[in-house]
């Protein structure tokens, strides 16, 4: 089943962010390759694709697990999560209606 998880950011994660960003994004690309991914990205603090100083906000996942307690697990132990990024995350289940 699919599942979306929303993380929120803590002030000013963006040093924390670039610090973390290659760990974060070879687990992502682990989903990729597995075919489990459907999206996932950072949420710019402003109106704009490069937010710069800005920053972001939070991130978006949406990827298959094979339960909620597995997704929850996952995304616990993301590396923004353990290295203080994410202030707090959200797993739910998804149903994927479109496209």
């Amino acid at each position: 089943m699919l599942y979306a998880i929303v993380a929120t950011d803590v002030a000013n994660s963006l040093e924390k962010r670039l610090e973390l960003r290659p760990p974060h994004l070879d687990r992502l690309q682990q989903l990729q390759r597995e075919g489990r991914l459907v999206l996932a990205g950072p949420n710019p603090a402003i109106d704009n694709d490069e937010p710069g100083e800005a920053g972001f906000s939070g991130s978006l996942i949406v990827a298959e697990f094979d339960s909620l307690d597995a997704a929850q697990a996952w995304a616990k132990d993301d590396p923004f999560m353990l290295g203080g990024v994410y202030a707090d995350v959200s797993v739910k289940p998804f149903r994927k209606t479109l496209p």
